[in-house]
């Protein structure tokens, strides 16, 4: 029998706190067992294994980008959507780096793959704010997601070890990208 107060989901939040805390790549069943105060065997009656419990991750950690992404853009265009949706995306996989991490390379499945499509519309509403040819508009997603993959997850590993500083870079960044939007 399930112990009492313990699901799927508050599985899937401690896996979460696990990832951000020691890295994606040291999440195990053992230490979320650790986590919630139970022996691992208690997790399979929530989970059916490690692989299922990263893709649960994943797909919380899409939905948490997802809405912050969405969140912060409604109401605005063109560069300050850009901004926005830059400070957002930056500010999560700085914050939950763990997370962030379960969302690279992920399995698609229908969970993950409806979470995904909302962070890519949030930046689909972005680029719309630029007069960006449609048979452009993919390059132009997979520029602006890389790019700002690029820089926070840089930030978040301890990779800027210039004296600039790193906020000056990313709205520099944002500068950057706002140009050659515009020019598109």
């Amino acid at each position: 029998m399930p112990r009492a107060g313990l699901d799927r989901a508050t599985v899937i939040a401690a896996a979460a706190a696990v990832a951000d805390e020691r890295g994606f790549s040291q999440l195990t069943m053992g230490l979320v067992a650790e986590r919630l105060g139970v022996r691992t065997p208690s997790l399979y009656k929530h989970v059916e294994s490690l692989a299922a419990l990263q893709q649960g991750l994943a797909a919380l950690a899409m939905n948490e980008l997802s809405d912050a992404l969405r969140d912060a853009t409604q109401g605005y265009a063109g560069r300050d959507a850009l901004a926005a949706a830059a400070r957002a995306m930056r500010s999560y996989v700085v914050g939950h780096p763990g997370r962030y991490a379960a969302t690279v390379g992920v399995t698609s499945d229908p969970e993950v793959d409806a979470a995904g499509a909302r962070g890519i519309a949030s930046l689909a509403a972005v680029l719309r704010g630029y007069a960006i040819d449609p048979a452009d508009q993919t390059h132009a997603l997979r520029t602006l997601r890389s790019t700002l993959h690029g820089f926070a997850t840089l930030q978040g590993a301890n990779g800027f070890q210039w004296n600039a500083d790193t906020d000056q870079s990313f709205e520099w960044l944002i500068d950057f990208l706002d140009r050659g939007l515009r020019r598109s």
